[in-house]
């Protein structure tokens, strides 16, 4: 199957090192595209900035699973000890918060770990098993040592001619389409 007959994911470019990682991120962003991504083998401090990223929702998602946690256990143990089956022992209140704490917080934190995990999977597109980017033989270095950039065609702003002169004009190597099979 001929490349013209496929559709284009992207165009992945390599750059030499996070500072020109920074600095090719900041122009593609000024250059008004939104849908590209970068790829590195570690955190880089200040992608976010040049990238335009707005925080993450993800502590949102934790907390709303932690109270749910919290209101939910209070719940369950009110209903349990004060509604569905009162025992009055030594003549302490049915309604004895300090000796819920620890089964409160414990659910608390569960429900909290739990919106961890699978709000990040959400928020990150997981699972998926394949990207188009793992095509590319020279995307492998992204674990290692190689700086990449991707700016996907699905952007409103792509064109193929001027994505890769931008990517040319700012110093990357190694531009290459990227195609799904």
């Amino acid at each position: 199957m001929s490349t013209e007959s496929k559709s284009l994911y992207g165009i992945l470019a390599e750059v030499k090192n996070p500072k020109k990682l920074i600095d090719i991120a900041s122009a593609v962003e000024r250059g008004g595209y939104r849908k590209f991504d970068t790829f590195s083998p570690f955190p880089i401090h200040g992608m976010d900035k040049a990238m335009s990223l707005k925080k993450s929702k993800l502590g949102w998602i934790v907390l709303g699973h932690g109270i749910a946690g919290l209101i939910g256990g209070f719940s369950m143990i009110y209903f349990m000890s004060v509604a569905d089956y009162p025992l009055n022992i030594s003549g302490k209140p049915f309604m004895n918060i300090p000796a819920w704490v620890p089964i409160l917080f414990e659910l608390t934190v569960l429900l909290s770990a739990f919106g961890a995990v699978f709000g990040m999977f959400f928020l990150n597109g997981l699972p998926r098993l394949n990207h188009p980017l793992f095509n590319s033989e020279n995307f492998k270095k992204a674990t290692d040592n190689g700086f990449f950039i991707c700016i996907e065609s699905e952007d409103p702003k792509f064109d193929r001619t001027e994505v890769q002169k931008l990517l040319e004009d700012h110093g990357a190597e190694n531009i290459e389409e990227i195609y799904p099979d």
